[in-house]
């Protein structure tokens, strides 16, 4: 075990402490860090473009998670079904969640979703306005919805396999008393799942909160995350805080008042699974 508590305590566990109390100073990377106490948190409340970011975030997560997640729920039920070549499908669903992440595929994001672009150009064939998404401070966050919902391959995998577990003899019981595929989803599928859906639903909206290199390239860097900050989405915020403005204490305070929030979030998942989430031991 040493090397994993060694690891914990220099990577993890250190840096934390170092951060919080990083928050109540005065540092800039460059100086000896000064005690000013709760100013960093009475500024952040008090800055405009912090209440911004969060505004951000929040449309983010409240649009992208439930898209991501409905995305990769009708997936799965189409492919739990056995067809010829299901294992080539799995595989060509699941691999935007390998690359998706990258540096590369923003850029390339970043290029379709501009001025004169494949997106431009089918909006006007179809009789919409132009512009690009990239160039439009409200478009361009749901440029990066798109992104996200595009990556719906891990949340897919859990999925296929928390539907696997489905006895096919409720199905067919169901069947027998009339019970249409709306009716059979909702009253058999979805509880019967419920479990993997909270998993995924907790999962990807940790994950949203946590997003920055996709928003950062697609807002074109520089300082600015998007036109009229159209992706300045917390972390993106943080970052320019603590590398770009070398307010380090700053940046830190915004990492522990995000680790909070997580931290509520999760919180009220968790309660309210109580009225949703169905296990079988409970049942029992």
């Amino acid at each position: 075990m040493s090397p994993w508590i060694a690891g914990f305590l220099l990577l993890t566990a250190g840096p934390m402490i170092a951060s919080l109390y990083f928050a109540f100073t005065d540092y800039n990377l460059f100086d000896a860090p000064r005690w000013i106490g709760l100013d960093n948190f009475t500024e952040m409340f008090a800055d405009a473009r912090w209440r911004h970011s969060v505004s951000v975030t929040l449309w983010y997560v409240v649009i992208g998670t439930p898209l991501k997640l409905a995305a990769a729920l009708g997936v799965a039920l189409l492919l739990s079904r056995k067809r010829r070549g299901q294992a080539f499908y799995r595989a060509a669903f699941y691999a935007p969640s390998l690359i998706g992440a990258s540096v590369s595929i923003a850029i390339v994001w970043k290029a379709i979703f501009s001025d004169d672009a494949v997106v431009d150009r089918a909006q006007r064939l179809f009789g919409l306005p132009g512009g690009g998404w990239v160039g439009d401070p409200d478009m361009i966050v749901y440029s990066l919805v798109a992104l996200t919902v595009w990556q719906f391959g891990a949340p897919m995998v859990i999925f296929l396999a928390g539907l696997k577990q489905v006895p096919v003899s409720l199905y067919e019981a169901a069947e027998v008393d009339g019970a249409g595929p709306l009716r059979r989803f909702w009253n058999i599928t979805l509880p019967m799942i419920s479990p993997v859906l909270f998993f995924n639903v907790l999962l990807e909206t940790i994950h949203s909160f946590q997003i920055f290199g996709s928003a950062y390239i697609l807002g074109g860097a520089g300082g600015t995350c998007g036109p009229a900050d159209g992706t300045l989405v917390y972390t993106c915020y943080l970052y320019i805080q603590g590398f770009e403005n070398s307010r380090m204490g700053m940046a830190s305070a915004m990492a522990w008042m995000l680790l909070l929030a997580v931290g509520l979030v999760t919180a009220v998942l968790f309660r309210s699974q109580k009225r949703w989430v169905h296990y079988e031991e409970a049942a029992r």
